[in-house]
């Protein structure tokens, strides 16, 4: 597997993997899926996004951008996806990986996550262990698909 910026022509593949993580609605903010064009436009404003690939197919994907702005754009924020069918496979943890040096490389000090779900364990388990710190939850900060509501945690940890 290897990991790299993503490519005009991954952008289908791409779609498919994070509109599932949309569609799964336990994960993402997002509640609206990405058309090609929209795609696009979303994954090229990023400050990087990057793609995991295996035999010629993408496998996961993640975005890393400004947590904020001015005073505080020293601090980053991503998301990550991993297709269903490969889940369990440690490609997260490769791209949370990537992330935290790529963020390095761009002059980003901290990585930040905001929103992540409570019911999300394996994100739980994979940022402890790799050093993130917890910040502190929200009760009731994720409205789940159904209407139901989920606490959140944020995590941070410096950039390597």
């Amino acid at each position: 597997m290897i990991i790299r910026a993503f490519d005009p022509d991954d952008i289908p593949e791409m779609i498919a993997i994070w509109n599932c993580v949309v569609r799964e609605g336990n994960a993402f903010p997002q509640d609206t899926e990405l058309d090609e064009a929209g795609g696009m436009e979303f994954f090229s404003s990023q400050s990087f996004t990057g793609v995991a690939e295996e035999n010629g197919c993408i496998v996961g994907l993640y975005v890393l951008h400004p947590n904020n702005v001015g005073h505080c754009g020293h601090i980053a924020n991503a998301s990550y996806a991993v297709a269903s069918e490969c889940r369990g496979r440690h490609i997260g943890e490769a791209l949370v990986r990537d992330s935290l040096s790529r963020a390095s490389a761009l002059g980003f000090r901290i990585l930040q996550f905001n929103a992540v779900v409570a019911s999300n364990i394996h994100a739980h388990h994979l940022y402890r262990r790799l050093g993130f710190a917890e910040l502190g939850m929200i009760p009731g900060g994720f409205c789940r698909s159904d209407g139901s509501y989920e606490d959140i945690i944020s995590y941070y940890r410096e950039t390597e």
